[in-house]
């Protein structure tokens, strides 16, 4: 039985209290000011009628860390208060969390929608293995809300949302899709990684399940793997009881850092979002950019859309270099301020093209298909000064500028002189 801890007096605090105080208003052992690590796998009883209560859950309490754990619990209960769920189910990776909420509610001739701008493990989820177990799976231009209206009122068990997407940073309209879903008895799940609690709280907005890769900014320090998931205590429980069976569970140590980040998550997103900001106006004055994806922009698309439904647009930029590849070869190690890596949500800036980071599974052709170019870059936005990320991108774009301007004499040269 996953019971939160004592939140009382958080309900009309705000997210900063909340990403610190969530699930430890709890006395911890030996007066401790921290959650501990509770490193054991399993728990004993002398009482056996006390154990069964325990273990049929008629009693509050842990047998087996594969189960349940006092640290995980807590984090269990911190995503809860932000998230504003009932309750909430900790699993190993961001993919084990995805995966397992899917198996959970889908079966053999069961129908999922969903978008083509999802991440690229979910999309091998849908492209790959849900096929396989016999559910049909139907994935939409991102764009086009009429076609997943449409492809909804056909019927399907599962309605699954990603917004923003990475790595293109296009918005859903949560609450229009939602009704659509709800007409059709549909379960709709949302990945709300990129947007974080801070920004957007899906199940306000009336979605069922609320997935977090907690790899990215909820534990903000690039140090550890772990995945949320949040919803009504009904829904968790069948969740739950894929996570015990199937074994994805997260450790006590990853909890544990995953809870200290999450303490600094408003404080960092602050900075974060601030610079993101000031990093996408300036990419789009630069000549050497084809285009920029970041829902704060006026220009997105989606923009309206992302006003109304969040309280901010996330800290991370994708751009679309003219040149693809080639171009982001040159740029990106002249970068002195980031990471060239396959993560985000970290404190550092990281870049990387979508063909080693959010999308290195899928194939060119697969990529293309998707819309998704060689020559696009995603940017994690750190917490550096703002002035520093400016003027670090600046200085490698000049680079590169300088470099086409001496291979482009150097060819003039050559042809003049055959």
């Amino acid at each position: 039985m996953n019971k939160k801890p004592d939140s009382a007096g958080l309900d009309n605090a705000g997210a900063g209290t909340r990403a610190v105080w969530g699930g430890e208003q709890v006395s911890h052992p030996y007066n401790a000011t921290q959650t501990p690590i509770v490193a054991s796998a399993a728990y004993g009883y002398d009482d056996i009628d006390a154990w069964y209560d325990v273990a049929l859950g008629k009693a509050p309490g842990f047998i087996y860390s594969r189960m349940s754990n006092p640290t995980v619990e807590t984090l269990e209960a911190k995503i809860g208060e932000l998230e504003m769920a009932e309750s909430a189910v900790a699993f190993s990776s961001g993919m084990a969390a995805i995966s397992s909420v899917l198996y959970t509610f889908l079966a053999h001739g069961d129908r999922v929608v969903s978008t083509k701008d999802s991440y690229g493990g979910t999309n091998k989820i849908f492209e790959e293995f849900l096929p396989r177990t016999g559910v049909a799976v139907t994935l939409c231009e991102t764009f086009d809300h009429e076609q997943i209206e449409r492809e909804i009122a056909k019927g399907c068990q599962v309605l699954y949302l990603e917004t923003p997407t990475n790595p293109t940073l296009k918005i859903l309209d949560i609450q229009r899709l939602v009704a659509a879903a709800k007409r059709v008895g549909a379960l709709v799940v949302a990945d709300n990684t990129f947007a974080t609690p801070l920004n957007q709280n899906p199940l306000a907005l009336g979605v069922d399940v609320v997935i977090h890769s907690a790899t990215k900014f909820l534990s903000g320090h690039g140090d550890v793997l772990g995945g949320l998931v949040c919803g009504k205590e009904s829904l968790m429980a069948k969740v739950r009881h894929y996570r015990e069976i199937n074994g994805a569970t997260l450790d006590p140590f990853s909890a544990y850092l995953i809870i200290r980040g999450m303490k600094t998550l408003v404080l960092r997103m602050r900075q974060q979002q601030r610079s993101a900001c000031a990093l996408a106006e300036f990419l789009c004055t630069e000549p050497l950019v084809s285009s920029v994806n970041y829902p704060g922009l006026p220009g997105h698309p989606n923009h309206a859309v992302a006003c109304a439904q969040m309280a901010g647009f996330g800290a991370i930029v994708s751009f679309v270099l003219v040149g693809g590849m080639d171009t982001v070869k040159v740029l990106l190690p002249r970068l002195r301020f980031a990471h060239c890596a396959g993560n985000l949500g970290a404190v550092e800036t990281i870049y990387g093209p979508a063909r080693t980071t959010s999308h290195v599974e899928n194939t060119l052709e697969e990529r293309l298909a998707l819309g998704i170019s060689e020559g696009l870059v995603r940017v994690s936005v750190g917490i550096e000064d703002t002035d520093d990320l400016l003027d670090d991108l600046k200085q490698a774009f000049a680079f590169v500028r300088c470099l086409r301007e001496e291979n482009s004499q150097r060819s003039t040269c050559a042809e003049a002189a055959n």
